[in-house]
């Protein structure tokens, strides 16, 4: 019985990727993430020029494009001096790091807590859920700014402030899933040899529960970015001298006229990153649809 579903699941994600990549909106989002990916994680290191490297006598040093001749600089410096470029790898970077680790947390987290309550049901699925409902209540920006207003803002207590304010949605997900699928023959014949309910739970209902909704984390990852450079922008995320989306952006507000570029280079770099992983993600959902839609 193990082995046919793992085929079956097996098959149904291959078709599902298979489909996807039918999709121009997949190859080229995947093409843009893929080379934004890897300049993140190759020029930062390679480059002899420093992120956080001040220079006074290179201040607000415009793009190359615009008649920069200091080729070290492609897309200009900022107001102290430090490469746009770099800066904006670096903050791709953090804003990466921080959303995968954030949705793989929610995932994780709301995955346990919506198949324990879907499968158990009851009194234990009415207290869970009424957990989620409340917690689903508290705006991301209201829970980030109690939190990371009393804890020091570093990549761990975003992380942790993320996960708390995006883990409802996975549970609510899972205990959709994990309703339908208790109910099935296999549960029950799980549950006559005496199987115990953890066993159930992470051998039956997890296994065919967790591939459909994997897919969700992929736009998730766009809008953890999204949360993360927000808390950046407005002095609540990682603080300087770490460059970030945000506290770039921030910066470069009070220069907008004279120097636009501080806040136009990283916003691009930004919106190529979310645009991509949106494409991804919606070529994926679509493809999900399909699928699922054929077999039902």
């Amino acid at each position: 019985m193990e082995k046919e579903k793992a085929h079956f699941w097996h098959t149904v994600n291959g078709r599902m990727l298979s489909t996807a990549w039918k999709r121009p909106g997949f190859k080229l989002g995947l093409f843009v993430f893929v080379f934004l990916l890897l300049m993140a994680l190759i020029l930062p290191a390679l480059s002899d020029v420093s992120a956080t490297k001040i220079s006074v006598r290179e201040r607000f040093l415009p793009p190359v494009l615009m008649g920069n001749a200091n080729t070290a600089h492609l897309f200009g410096t900022d107001q102290l001096g430090r490469d746009l470029l770099l800066r904006s790898l670096v903050g791709l970077q953090n804003a990466l790091l921080i959303g995968v680790l954030a949705v793989v947390g929610m995932f994780i987290f709301g995955a346990v807590i919506g198949i324990v309550s879907g499968y158990r049901g009851g009194l234990v699925d009415t207290i869970l859920m009424r957990i989620t409902d409340a917690q689903m209540s508290i705006p991301v920006v209201i829970l980030a700014i109690t939190i990371l207003g009393v804890a020091r803002p570093t990549p761990f207590s975003v992380i942790v402030v993320l996960v708390l304010a995006g883990w409802p949605t996975y549970a609510r997900v899972a205990r959709s899933a994990a309703l339908s699928e208790s109910k099935k023959e296999y549960v029950r014949a799980a549950k006559i040899i005496g199987a115990s309910n953890l066993r159930i739970m992470a051998r039956h209902i997890a296994p065919n529960i967790l591939p459909p909704i994997a897919f969700i984390g992929v736009l998730d990852v766009a809008r953890m970015m999204i949360f993360e450079a927000i808390f950046g922008f407005i002095g609540i995320g990682i603080q300087p001298p770490t460059p970030t989306f945000g506290n770039i952006l921030a910066d470069g507000t009070k220069y907008l006229i004279n120097a636009w570029w501080i806040t136009v280079i990283p916003g691009l770099f930004l919106f190529a990153a979310l645009l991509s992983l949106n494409s991804i993600g919606n070529a994926l959902e679509k493809a999900r649809n399909d699928v699922f839609g054929g077999h039902s």
